[in-house]
């Protein structure tokens, strides 16, 4: 079984894993501490969590049990709603980092895009890069809009959009954007919370390549140049989301996939999301 998870280059130098583990809504401090033993022992490096997610605490905890290299590992945490603001974003972020138990995170985000403090929450995390607080940042759930804006006052811009991504919402216009702004995008939820997984056109490629429906679906997105994080807490399940190395889809197969697009969320937008009434 070849689990070598492939790195990608980010625009500020750092190289990220392209899979990596979610650890949305996983709370338990015994759940929690034996789902990222069972993935580091797979072979997964990155450990996506948030301020939202209220787990920072005890993924700090796991990793201080565990006395996993910190040098291996690439931790991402996202500054929530309530946070953001210039202060707020450093004081909140300081705070992830002591729950964390860690000196620095590999990369923030910001969680949603909010016009309450759409520039300051950004000029916070320039500021908190320059402290060495974090090694690169970047945004969560941006839209194209969202970016042009961001680039009439950054000093400089995100090097991660991660979004909802999967094959019900395949995001291709903005997978573009991205990559012709030197942006790498991050597929959350990738495999749509389980609910394309009974999808014939997926089942009869997976039976092509004697695999299962979610690991072709996590190949597509490792051969579209997606970064991607799987989340699950169970061992079996999380071997296999990463065991998806020594199989190659075809380019009809690839398109059959991205074929199956038809603008389905399985997320839900916070009310206070800064949408497309911004102003130039």
């Amino acid at each position: 079984m070849n689990n070598e998870v492939k790195q990608l280059l980010l625009a500020d130098g750092q190289s990220m894993p392209q899979e990596g583990f979610g650890l949305y809504k996983i709370t338990d401090q015994s759940t929690i501490t034996s789902a990222i033993k069972y993935a580091y022992d797979a072979g997964y490096r990155l450990f996506d969590t948030a301020q939202l997610y209220k787990n920072e605490a005890e993924v700090g905890n796991a990793l201080q049990e565990l006395g996993l290299p910190r040098e291996e590992l690439f931790i991402t945490t996202k500054v929530s709603e309530p946070n953001q603001g210039f202060k707020q974003t450093i004081t909140s972020v300081k705070d992830s980092l002591q729950k964390l138990k860690l000196d620095y995170v590999n990369l923030l985000l910001i969680h949603w895009p909010i016009e309450r403090a759409f520039f300051d929450t950004w000029a916070a995390l320039e500021e908190l890069k320059k402290e060495g607080l974090t090694r690169s940042i970047g945004v969560s759930n941006y839209q194209m809009i969202h970016l042009q804006y961001l680039a009439t006052q950054a000093h400089e811009m995100p090097v991660i959009n991660q979004i909802e991504r999967h094959p019900r919402l395949n995001q291709q216009p903005l997978l573009q954007y991205d990559k012709e702004h030197d942006i790498v995008t991050q597929a959350w939820s990738p495999l749509g919370r389980g609910t394309i997984l009974d999808n014939p056109t997926l089942n009869k490629i997976a039976a092509n390549h004697h695999k299962s429906a979610a690991q072709v679906v996590l190949r597509w997105h490792l051969q579209s140049g997606v970064a991607f994080i799987p989340k699950s807490v169970h061992e079996a399940r999380i071997k296999q989301n990463i065991n998806i190395y020594d199989f190659i889809l075809s380019d009809e197969e690839m398109t059959a996939i991205n074929n199956l697009n038809n603008f389905t969320r399985v997320g839900k937008e916070p009310a206070l999301v800064y949408e497309y009434n911004l102003k130039y």
